[in-house]
């Protein structure tokens, strides 16, 4: 009885101290309005957030169930929550929300946009039961076609006053369907900046801040959205555990073990009232087990390269490897005001090894004429499987050609010649062979091995720039930056004023520098009590070293397509020996599977082969040697 009475005190208690937070932080808000009026800080003509909201939920009701509409492109936004279609073999890009601010009045939105990159076609859904309008909710999506939003931020069109959500939705990918999750008492607070990834059965949710009017209150709670049960759970960790620090606008992506955490950003003290900025770099692994009492983290060693460090930047998986863009490093932090370095440079995380490693764009290549030889090494390749498939004895009588097809689509995304036929009908998009502008806070995500990269901020002075763009690059051929819209002139027009303001300030110095005496010295920021990072030995190597050494190797230019027709038969008695229970074109899939794995675990090591080929001789192609046919080389 002690037990049972103890626990329920525990849940009392628990529940008590939520609801004291609740009213603190509604508490906050209605303080920081009334200062803000005092101070003059605040315009009357700024209408009351909650008035807002009522009235964006009563024309939410005005909306047919789902209403689609073909339309040019998302309107300017930033901050969204942006995730690829997680159906199997379905090629959509899915944009929620975001915001926008023009002439200091914000606008945020509750509109969802998809894009389908084949038919270069974009939609608008909206919904009666839609989430209310908000920007830097955390997304993802699971294989099951199930995608989980919760959480986010929304304030009143001047930024006076701030409002956090803690709600929990499900988008039906196919139906794109909205349904809200009803779990208020057990469910993660409210937040925005946080990350989302999956594991088997479950979301992962970590991290996140509040503002909460005069400071900001960072989190490192981590939470898991059970989708067989629609359930939060928190995960609890003993009380020695190491944990990573609270944080927001990190990386969270999936691992077969878990999940991987990488930097972030969060405020620690700097005096009296005052905050100073700090970016964390420190990189922890996630160890899922059904058993949720058994996840532990574990902190992982930097070695090799690691980029500079930075934060807006978060990762999106690909392959077994985080890519990640961009980014935006604060160096200097004043009171008054803040200097930062913008980056625009590309680079890839492979999980498995622990490595980062830096990605530059090449050339384009012209494309080549179509070859007719790849049909019979196609046959030949299918005559070798199917003798050793013969000779294991695991042929089957299956006439159900669905995973030959899903083999050929594979290959053919990565077919020069049958894009030819495909392109024609598309509408030409400039390529170039440069990466964006800088930015931060750029939502990412990846369509069928193709990054795609929208929107982001960029800082000039004490003002903010929302860029409006979408680009996308193919993360096989790294053979250009698609530019499907951008406008940068409101950057070039800051920069061009910047130059004059410049030259009109050096004529005006000398009869400005007795004033300079009396104005208020702005200090510089300085971390209270701030621990230092421990660092960690970082060890250079000449080259990427190899996991499964044992497996077929790839070579410099060589297509996947190639790469399998070589080494298929290895990659076959490799399945065969790992699935004892596959038989036929079951385990012609799991081999393809295992070289298409192999093909992209080398692909940094391959690509830094072909650059120096191409240093030396300027390697334009690569001609594939026909075996079947034998000539007389005249030496």
């Amino acid at each position: 009885m002690a037990k049972k009475n103890n626990k329920k005190d525990k849940e009392a208690k628990k529940a008590r101290v939520e609801e004291k937070n609740k009213k603190n932080l509604a508490k906050a808000e209605r303080n920081t309005k009334k200062k803000a009026k005092k101070t003059g800080e605040i315009d009357e003509d700024d209408v009351d957030i909650d008035e807002i909201l009522a009235n964006y939920k009563k024309e939410q009701e005005a909306f047919e169930a789902i209403n689609i509409e073909s339309v040019e492109r998302p309107s300017k936004r930033i901050n969204s929550s942006m995730v690829a279609n997680p159906n199997h073999g379905k090629k959509e890009l899915i944009i929620f929300g975001g915001e926008n601010t023009v002439d200091n009045i914000s606008a945020f939105y509750n509109d969802l946009f998809t894009y389908a990159p084949d038919s270069d076609q974009w939609r608008k859904i909206t919904s009666r039961n839609s989430p209310m309008p908000r920007s830097s909710a955390a997304i993802a999506a699971h294989p099951s076609g199930v995608i989980l939003l919760h959480g986010g931020e929304f304030s009143s069109p001047k930024q006076n006053t701030f409002y956090h959500y803690s709600d929990t939705w499900l988008l039906d990918s196919t139906t794109k369907e909205w349904t809200k999750i009803e779990d208020k008492k057990k469910g993660p607070s409210a937040r925005s900046g946080h990350r989302i990834t999956i594991w088997k059965n479950f979301f992962i949710m970590s991290g996140g801040f509040r503002d909460l009017g005069s400071s900001t209150s960072y989190l490192h709670d981590l939470w898991v959205f059970d989708i067989t049960s629609y359930k939060w759970t928190q995960i609890e960790f003993p009380p020695n555990h190491p944990i990573p620090d609270a944080r927001s606008g990190h990386s969270l992506i999936p691992d077969a073990d878990g999940a991987l955490l990488w930097g972030g950003y969060c405020k620690v003290k700097a005096g009296k009232g005052l905050q100073k900025g700090k970016i964390l770099t420190d990189c922890w692994m996630l160890k899922m087990k059904s058993d949720l009492s058994a996840i532990r983290w574990e902190r992982r060693k930097k070695q090799g390269f690691q980029p500079s460090p930075r934060v807006g930047c978060s990762m999106v998986h690909h392959k077994g490897r985080g890519v990640l863009f961009g980014g935006v490093y604060d160096f200097e932090e004043t009171e008054e005001s803040l200097d930062s370095l913008f980056y625009n440079d590309l680079f890839t995380y492979q999980i498995e090894s622990n490595r980062w490693y830096s990605l530059s764009l090449r050339a384009q290549k012209a494309k080549q004429q179509k070859i007719n030889k790849k049909q019979n090494r196609d046959e030949d390749l299918e005559n070798v499987l199917n003798s050793i498939l013969e000779k294991a004895k695991l042929n089957d009588d299956d006439q159900d050609d669905e995973d030959d097809d899903e083999i050929e689509a594979e290959l053919k995304k990565f077919d020069e010649s049958e894009e030819e036929e495909t392109d024609s009908e598309k509408r030409e998009y400039p390529i170039v062979n440069s990466l964006p502008h800088p930015r931060f806070n750029a939502s990412t995500a990846v369509v069928d091995d193709t990054l795609f990269i929208f929107g982001g901020v960029w800082e000039f002075g004490e003002r903010d720039y929302s860029i409006d763009s979408l680009y996308s690059i193919d993360l096989a051929k790294l053979d250009g930056l698609k530019i499907y819209w951008e406008n940068l002139k409101p950057i070039e027009h800051a920069v061009k004023e910047e130059d004059e303001d410049e030259e009109d300030e050096e004529e005006d110095d000398d009869e400005g520098e007795d004033d300079d005496e009396e104005e208020t010295e702005d200090k510089k920021l300085v971390a209270e009590e701030e621990e230092e990072e421990e660092e960690d030995i970082i060890e250079e190597e000449p080259e990427i070293p190899d996991p499964r050494p044992w497996l077929p190797h790839p070579k410099a230019f060589e297509s996947l397509r190639a790469f399998y027709v070589r080494s298929g038969a290895q990659f076959l008695e490799w399945a065969i020996s790992q699935n004892k229970d596959a038989r036929g074109k079951h385990l012609k899939k799991k081999s393809f599977d295992l070289c298409q794995d192999r093909w992209w675990e080398r692909r940094e090591q391959i690509r830094i082969e072909e650059d120096k080929l191409e240093e030396l001789g300027g390697v334009d192609e690569v001609i594939e040697k026909d075996t079947t046919k034998t000539t007389k080389t005249r030496r």
